[in-house]
């Protein structure tokens, strides 16, 4: 399976923080935003990553991460000329894909809890044994703002609307989708919506239709951020603050990750960590370097 990050848009909704950058590369609270939904797909098992963003802003996330060899990933870079919806991903990708399944996640979604990296990795080899599609839902108090997936009694998924006025469940589609390698040529039949994009509910929906497709809906102990707006962003920080300093482990730290899972071993971390030790975060590595903190991966 190999792993897009859509790092598009202009962040109109954040303006102006996001005049001089890219919205994704705006910290949050020690790292910068991409870095979480990255370190979503490396806890997936994921070392195949395709970084999609617009011509303006592509050549940071190079500057950023490189060819990813020092993470022990694989990253290339793709260009989306103008936005286009979140479906249009699997087309701007679909060489980069090569048929192979994948997991998308929009660079602007922040998740945690515990349990999350058996449940994404029970999701991938689901699709990887049977195909067909898989999201996550959380439970929001204004769905409106989201898609929103219906279930019945038994969490069977019974729809999935696009921001829908009066919304028939409260759980809200996350930005993290996992689909088989029909996904581009699927992508390519979907008509554009009043908007003029390639809604990604019209995806998912076509899965659907035929059987194909599941959803977990996460429970309280999760915590979901879509920071896209100044609000959400601020609590994603502060939340991210608040765990790091009570546990004295880090959240989305990509270097631990990759050492965790065995893409880089103790040496390289501490290679990695040597330019950073003037600061707590070069210091944290150093310290995993050496004796690797309980973490409940």
């Amino acid at each position: 399976m190999k792993g897009i990050i859509l790092a598009g848009g202009s962040g109109t909704r954040l303006y102006p923080i996001t005049l001089p950058t890219s919205k994704q590369l705006l910290p949050v609270y020690d790292k910068p935003m991409v870095y979480y939904p990255l370190s979503i797909l490396m806890l997936t098992g994921i070392r195949e990553v395709l970084i999609i963003s617009t011509p303006k802003d592509i050549g940071r996330f190079e500057e950023v991460f490189g060819n990813g060899s020092q993470l022990g990933l694989k990253i290339e870079y793709a260009i989306q000329e103008e936005p286009r919806g979140l479906a249009d991903a699997f087309i701007v990708g679909e060489k980069f894909l090569d048929g192979e399944p994948v997991t998308m996640i929009l660079g602007d979604n922040i998740l945690y809890g515990h349990g999350l990296t058996k449940m994404l990795q029970d999701a991938r080899r689901s699709i990887e044994e049977s195909g067909g599609g898989h999201n996550f839902a959380y439970y929001v108090n204004d769905p409106e703002r989201y898609g929103v997936v219906e279930f019945d009694k038994n969490g069977k998924v019974l729809s999935i609307e696009e921001k829908p006025s009066q919304p028939k469940s409260s759980f809200a589609s996350l930005g993290l989708y996992m689909f088989d390698g029909e996904v581009s040529a699927v992508a390519k039949s979907v008509k554009p919506s009043a908007r003029g994009e390639l809604e990604i509910p019209s995806v998912m929906n076509d899965y659907l239709k035929r059987g194909q497709f599941g959803v977990t809906a996460l429970g309280r102990g999760f915590a979901w951020f879509d920071t896209g707006t100044h609000d959400s962003l601020l609590e994603a920080s502060e939340f991210v603050s608040t765990m790091e300093k009570r546990t004295g482990l880090k959240i989305g730290c990509i270097e631990e990750i990759a050492y965790a899972m065995g893409f880089i071993t103790a040496d390289e971390l501490e290679k990695l960590a040597e330019p950073l030790k003037k600061s707590g975060y070069g210091q944290y590595l150093i310290r995993v370097a050496k004796d690797k903190p309980y973490y409940a991966w």
